[in-house]
């Protein structure tokens, strides 16, 4: 089944069951900020999107637009009660008026669901429970997301409120992909294991991937990569994640803004044994201290190729090191799928830095892959960038995850 997009865009598949035609609230909750998004779910149309941010700090500020304008408020924002009061007065100020736009129900981004959730599921006071337990898995990112669902629940008591899961999609990996040859007792007492994020980006990408090579889903192997600052790929073939680069928490795989990807798992230990350094701090190190920002000292990608253009030998090797890593990466999906119909990037780099691409894939040739230089350069929106004789495409895809939560939300509760 296809679906119109918004702004008269191309259609996205369906992944299956029927879609309301309500607005869904989307809510993506962090510790010190609540992006929020009104999407129809049946067009993908966006009504308004906001962005509190520097929540806890007496320096709060908030941004809410609709109809292409932006409002803009600064106020003290102390805690996400607070920030849900400002994006309730937001819209009654604003628009549109959640009474006569009224919601069909909220959806809540959640990055981490273990191994208990592999579907999106209905918010009740057991799912609330269950996710406390995981936070564990996902320290980082686990609390703002329940932070957001409790005030959220509080705030819009009579809508129903659901959990979209960033792993959840990836829970079609087999065994072979998502073990790790650690002790039983650790994958059985912690579940130690490989999870994926970035599962609601890839799920979207990779449909609108078979809908631009105007094949059934069930029948196109698509390797799909979200660059941005943070990033993964992930093997999707007929529709399901086979593999991805991330494992158990968002830190493995490829370079990112402020993480490093993969490691050797020894690090930790020669650390502690040379350094003296305890766990906290090499996990802070590894999240906050790495990736872009300890190669070239800026973890904005942006910043990092202005200074590669311009001569910086720092900000050239971490170019370098992010490009080997996704060619790695790529070249292991490729064989993992055992053919590739495509490779789609997708986020705010894999979609705005043709430098990036162009490296990717003409070191890909092997797969197949034939860039096509013009169209790369010029890349606007959905975008093939291979050649017409490419064995594989490849294209440009922006992502929309809100859409994709929202479309979740809808069918479950149709």
């Amino acid at each position: 089944m296809s679906m119109p997009s918004a702004a008269g865009g191309e259609p996205v598949t369906d992944a299956g069951g029927s879609v309301a035609s309500g607005p869904v609230l989307v809510i993506n909750a962090g510790s010190s900020s609540l992006k929020y998004q009104l999407v129809q779910a049946d067009s993908g149309q966006s009504r308004a999107t906001g962005l509190i941010e520097r929540i806890g700090l007496d320096d709060g500020l908030a941004r809410h637009t609709v109809e292409g304008r932006e409002h803009v408020l600064e106020r003290d924002i102390p805690d996400h009660a607070a920030a849900f009061e400002v994006l309730a007065a937001q819209f009654a100020e604003h628009g549109p008026d959640l009474q006569s736009a009224a919601p069909v129900a909220i959806g809540h981004r959640v990055v981490h669901g273990g191994a208990k959730f592999a579907s999106t599921v209905l918010i009740d006071d057991e799912v609330l429970t269950t996710l406390r337990r995981l936070v564990p898995l996902a320290p980082l990112h686990n609390p703002g997301n329940i932070a957001g669902i409790e005030v959220a629940l509080e705030t819009f008591p009579d809508l129903p409120q659901v959990a979209v899961f960033d792993t959840a999609f990836h829970q079609t990996m087999p065994p072979a992909a998502y073990t790790y040859a650690v002790p039983l007792s650790w994958r059985q007492t912690f579940n130690i294991r490989a999870y994926g994020f970035h599962g609601t980006s890839h799920a979207y990408v990779s449909r609108r991937v078979a809908d631009l090579l105007e094949r059934p889903l069930e029948e196109t192997n698509t390797v799909v990569l979200h660059l941005g600052n943070g990033a993964s790929a992930c093997a999707v073939e007929g529709g399901r994640s086979v593999d991805t680069s991330m494992g158990l928490s968002p830190l493995g795989g490829l370079v990112m803004g402020t993480r490093p990807g993969d490691l050797d798992p020894g690090l930790p230990a020669h650390l502690s044994r040379v350094a003296g350094m305890t766990l906290p701090e090499f996990d802070h190190a590894l999240n906050k201290e790495s990736g872009l920002k300890a190669l070239a000292g800026d973890s904005d990608f942006r910043q990092v190729m202005e200074r590669r253009e311009a001569g910086d030998e720092a900000a050239g090797l971490a170019f370098d090191v992010v490009v080997h890593r996704l060619v790695r990466h790529l070249g292991a999906l490729a064989l993992v799928l055992g053919r590739l119909d495509a490779i789609a990037f997708t986020a705010g780099i894999g979609e705005n830095s043709p430098t990036l691409r162009a490296a990717v894939l003409e070191r890909a040739g092997l797969l197949g892959v034939e860039l096509d230089a013009e169209a790369n350069d010029a890349a606007q929106g959905e975008t093939r960038i291979s050649t017409a004789a490419s064995l594989v495409a490849a294209f440009v895809v922006p992502t929309n995850e809100e859409w994709e939560i929202a479309l979740e939300a809808s069918r479950l509760l149709t």
